[in-house]
């Protein structure tokens, strides 16, 4: 298929490749069919990409499988992979500006914001697991004299990828980096409604050197593309983020073929407990950015806000004034903090959870679509929600909050823990002990103390229960990339028999 040419509203123009990216190569799909991506800030098509079959798969995996036993994998030395890492991060670097406009157009975020944050967390990411390729070392380990014993850290061989749309090149570099600095390959399913920033990341990897086969990257649909990934004989690891319930299938389909290594990074519903103590002014602005960064779609969004009964009414004060002053608009506009949401199917089930909110809760602000082109919802506030409604339990992955006081710590405690996730949590306190003491009694992987959605590639991130197996990020994510082998070498010790 030809390029798709994109002209942009910041003066930025560039092409993107519209086919499958196997073994260096663009190529159509076998089967020659496409599909539409489209604008969520008018609802009208870009372009039409490639659409992977079960048939286009087992060639990516193929020609990952020859790369990791013939070029890639233990073949290359580690420093050699962070070499070619921290020539990728650069690349990024070099063409911040054309990738931030991709995710713009294709997922509907801010500019400033794809281009602040993810862009440049990319090139972090990256540049991070570069510079972890050639120190992921096993131990010696001592026994008795008469043994050397040491392990080894493996790569796994050929991985399956499957990334999000809320996050499309941050996904991206989370999945890639530390596979390709471990010494694995890749074959890397995007999201059908935002394909284009990974594609365009395809270029820059060409011409980072990286060998062909080493990353392979497929557009297509989940129940298609998505399910062959997860069934295939010859993937020997999968790794995905997104809803919970796809993770469950996901975990079946590996079980029920070659049982291969899944780690799965899933949806939250995050308290952020604000106690009276808490400097009300910075509590408010970090509630505001936990809930309705990224338009609300992101999977540890701090969703349920829990005030102290004491400052509740000057924090919904604060925060309702705050909210009403966000600019929602064209990702494109200086000012705009808020875009779309990335496609008609995702703002109408927001829509629905707000219909469902209006009936069991107070809506405090919002609740209505903005403007009359493209996908955008005004931000939305409930108060005096039941703890057990649907709009206070199910993760609804928009710009929809639930404020709620609360009195006794024991009870907010109960309830801020009582839900099938645990991804994220907040604590806004002056007290520290105090703040600290409750980071270590909600049940999440991730709980900042006076601050929000503050990631960093250092530190790992994860959830407990139903939001996920296995840590993202960090030396932690290493080890979802490797065997670890033990190596038993006996120096005197003769046989038994």
């Amino acid at each position: 298929m030809p390029k798709l040419e994109l002209s942009f509203p910041n003066g930025v123009k560039t092409t993107v490749q519209s086919d499958l990216f196997i073994n260096n190569k663009f190529v159509p799909a076998l089967d020659g069919k496409t599909f539409a991506t489209v604008n969520p800030s008018t609802g009208k098509e870009i372009g039409q990409v490639a659409e992977a079959s079960a048939k286009d798969i087992d060639v990516a995996v193929k020609a990952a499988r020859d790369a990791f036993e013939n070029v890639w994998g233990e073949k290359v030395p580690g420093a050699e992979r962070g070499r070619l890492l921290l020539k990728l991060a650069d690349l990024v670097e070099a063409n911040l500006d054309v990738l931030a406009s991709i995710e713009s157009l294709d997922n509907g975020k801010a500019f400033s914001i794809a281009k602040g944050f993810d862009v440049a967390a990319v090139a972090a990411n990256i540049r991070y697991y570069g510079g972890w390729a050639d120190k992921n070392q096993g131990k010696t380990i001592e026994t008795n004299d008469k043994k050397f014993t040491y392990t080894r850290h493996e790569p796994i061989g050929v991985c399956g990828q499957i990334i999000p749309w809320n996050f499309p090149l941050l996904m991206f570099a989370w999945k890639i980096g530390p596979a390709l600095a471990t010494g694995n390959t890749v074959v890397l399913k995007t999201a059908e409604q935002t394909p284009l920033s990974a594609i365009k990341m395809c270029e820059l990897i060409v011409e980072a050197g990286f060998p062909p086969g080493v990353v392979n990257v497929v557009s297509g649909f989940g129940a298609v593309a998505g399910a062959a990934i997860s069934n295939h004989m010859d993937i020997d690891k999968v790794a995905f983020t997104g809803s919970t319930l796809v993770g469950r299938n996901i975990m079946k389909a590996a079980a029920s073929t070659n049982l291969k290594k899944v780690t799965l990074e899933l949806g939250g519903k995050s308290p952020n407990v604000i106690f009276k103590d808490a400097d009300l002014d910075q509590a408010v602005k970090w509630a505001a950015f936990g809930i309705m960064f990224n338009h609300g779609q992101t999977c540890c969004a701090g969703s349920r806000v829990y005030v102290e009964e004491d400052v509740y009414d000057q924090f919904m004060d604060k925060m309702t004034a705050l909210c009403k002053s966000l600019s929602v608009g064209d990702p494109f506009a200086q000012n705009t903090f808020q875009g779309p949401q990335v496609s008609q199917l995702q703002y109408d089930r927001i829509m629905e959870y707000i219909e469902s909110g209006k009936k069991e809760a107070n809506l405090h602000l919002g609740g209505v679509r903005k403007g009359s082109e493209g996908y955008f919802i005004e931000p939305t506030i409930f108060t005096d929600a039941d703890h057990n409604s649907k709009i206070a339990r199910e993760e609804i992955f928009g710009p929809v909050v639930v404020v709620s006081k609360f009195k006794d710590e024991k009870e907010l405690l109960r309830i801020a823990n009582d839900t099938m996730y645990g991804l994220a949590a907040a604590v806004f306190s002056r007290d520290i002990s105090r703040a600290i003491e409750t980071a270590h009694k909600l049940k999440a992987g991730t709980v900042w103390v006076n601050c929000y959605n503050q990631l960093d590639p250092q530190v790992p991130f994860g959830g407990y229960k139903a939001s996920g197996i296995g840590r993202e990020l960090g030396e932690y994510a290493l080890a979802n990339y490797t065997n670890v082998k033990a190596v038993h070498c006996n120096l005197s010790t003769p046989a038994p028999l």
